[in-house]
């Protein structure tokens, strides 16, 4: 049987992706304690890399939806620090979201919000968090949004 955070993602009609593995010299995320640190997750869905920059060619549901999918990964992100136990999961401490946007694009809360909305749904309160939404001239790969966080785990 799925746990419950497992299963209200599937409710949603998402799933979960397999963690991404890192790309460069990195780890995907370090665990101190109970504070669990997870690398920055790009834009990325079934049908591969999720690219464009707000304000140019990327509508801000389109960047939401992108953030949805970093959200996505990091939830994979802390499945696979936790062993495969997602309910090891206590609570969203922070996100940082870095959206790839013109020097005009403002909206960069809102397309954030993708993955803030998403915690939310899935977790309730636990998915509450403190966060930044930032602009970025240009993001690895061209993706629209990539996301950091950190999280609370027993």
């Amino acid at each position: 049987m799925d746990n419950p955070i497992e299963a209200r993602i599937a409710e949603l009609g998402l799933a979960l992706p397999d963690a991404p593995a890192p790309a460069a010299n990195y780890v995907p995320f370090v665990r101190s304690g109970d504070t669990l640190y997870v690398s920055g997750q790009i834009s990325s869905g079934a049908e591969g890399l999720i690219l464009g920059k707000l304000g140019e060619d990327m509508a801000v549901e389109a960047g939401a939806a992108a953030a949805q999918a970093c959200a996505l990964s990091l939830l994979a992100q802390v499945r696979a620090a936790c062993e495969g136990d997602l309910g090891r999961l206590k609570r969203v401490v922070k996100l940082t979201g870095f959206v790839n946007s013109t020097p005009n694009f403002t909206d960069q809360p809102k397309v954030i919000n993708g993955a803030s909305d998403l915690m939310v749904e899935v977790l309730g309160e636990a998915g509450r968090h403190a966060r930044s939404a930032v602009s970025a001239a240009s993001l690895p790969l061209g993706v629209a949004v990539e996301i950091e966080g950190i999280f609370e785990i027993a």
